[in-house]
This record gives C-alpha cells, structure tokens and sequence, in this order.
C-alpha cells in the first residue's frame, strides 16, 4: 500500500535508437498499456512526454486518442496506462497502491528506452484521469513539469512537490462533473497556493473539444503562456 503517491522513476541518458509506433508495454497490470513514439524520433533529439490517463470506465487507448492526432507533427511520446479497475486507486478504493506501481513502471520502462525532454515532461488526463493526473503531478512536481487536467472532479490527498505549471480545462455545462464544485473551486485553491495557472472555460458538456486539446499542446510546447 502506498499512503503517498511518489514516483521513483526519472529519464535517463538514453543513445540507443528504440523502436517507434504503438506499443504494448510490458508492464504487467490487468489491462494493456501503451506507449507511441513518433517515427521520427532520434536519441540525439529528446522529445516532449506526455503522460495520458483515461477516464473512469475508461481504457489506455481512450488516453492516447486525446492527443494521438497531434504527436507526430509535434514530436511527442504518449504514455499510456490502463488502470487495474474501472477507476483509478485513489477514487476507487481511497488508497494509493497498484496504479501508482503500474504508473511508475511505466515510466521506467520508457525512461530507459526514449530520451526524453525533461523541460516537457507531461501528465494529463481526462475526467477521473485529470483528477489523478493533478493528485500524482503535485505530489511528484520535481518530475512532471506540466499538468494537464481537462474537466477534473477533485485533487486526491498527498504531499505536494516541486511546481509544475497546469493547464485546467471545463465545460461550462459539464454535468457530470459540474463546473462549479470542481474546476472552479481547484482553481481557486491552486492560486492561492501561487501555482502557474491557464484555466480554460468553455461552452460545453463533459468532453474535450478539439480546439481546447490543441490549445493545452500550443501551451505545453511554449506557444502559448
């Protein structure tokens, strides 16, 4: 069991040439995970990371499929993992234990293979997804840089870490996830924390519309601050 949602994995001085596309990692865990890798990629080149974690209900090609259309004209490795039940750990059983394992293996497994960029280190998600991507990229901000959350519900209990900058997203008619208990009031807090802060509101349910996608990119890859 895991009281703390550390991560132990870090990049690597990484030369060999490993293979790109979509790959099932092997990682262990009940469901596939996936790793894509641009054909592009060159070891001499690091490329931006990003960390996708579905939905509940949801299933690692779900995460891929939130920014798979973009990575290869920006040069990004996605990183995909399936959590071991519907949901993730924390807002399943209110515990940290197997997904952060599953998380950090991951990660490790890329770390060793893909140079990565460590000023572009990503986590994101969606939903649940982005609810857990803002618990593990506070409590782990000396690894991630950014944090991506689009319509999240809650931040889960931990120690904070480092100072990423985040990027929130919601959908003004979001009823599944309601606007005002949950983004709005995260903002809130996270400001008066001093965290580096785009919140982006939108007119729209429960989703992630292809523009707010490409607007979390342009910000992620410095276009935009």
């Amino acid at each position: 069991m895991k009281n703390q949602p550390h991560l132990g994995a870090r990049p690597s001085s990484v030369t060999q040439r490993s293979p790109g596309g979509l790959q099932t990692l092997p990682v262990g865990g009940k469901r596939d995970s996936y790793v894509y890798v641009p054909s592009s990629y060159d070891p001499a080149a690091p490329m931006p990371l990003v960390l996708l974690l579905h939905g509940a209900g949801g299933h690692a090609h779900d995460d891929l499929r939130i920014l798979l259309h973009l990575a290869d004209s920006e040069g990004l490795i996605l990183l995909a993992p399936a959590s071991n039940s519907s949901t993730w750990d924390i807002i399943n059983r209110r515990t940290y234990d197997a997904d952060v394992e599953l998380v950090d293996a991951a990660l490790a497994h890329v770390f060793a293979r893909y140079a990565i960029d460590r000023e572009r280190l990503a986590i994101g998600g969606f939903s649940d997804g982005a609810s857990y991507a803002l618990t593990l990229g506070l409590a782990n901000g000396d690894l991630f840089t950014h944090v991506i959350a689009f319509s999240p519900g809650f931040i889960g209990p931990m120690e904070s870490s480092g100072e990423p900058k985040i990027f929130i997203s919601h959908g003004t008619e979001d009823e599944v996830l309601p606007v005002n208990p949950c983004s709005r009031s995260i903002v809130k807090q996270l400001r008066r924390l001093e965290y580096t802060l785009v919140y982006d509101e939108f007119d729209g349910g429960h989703i992630i519309p292809a523009e707010v996608a490409k607007f979390a990119l342009d910000w992620l890859m410095g276009r935009i601050t």
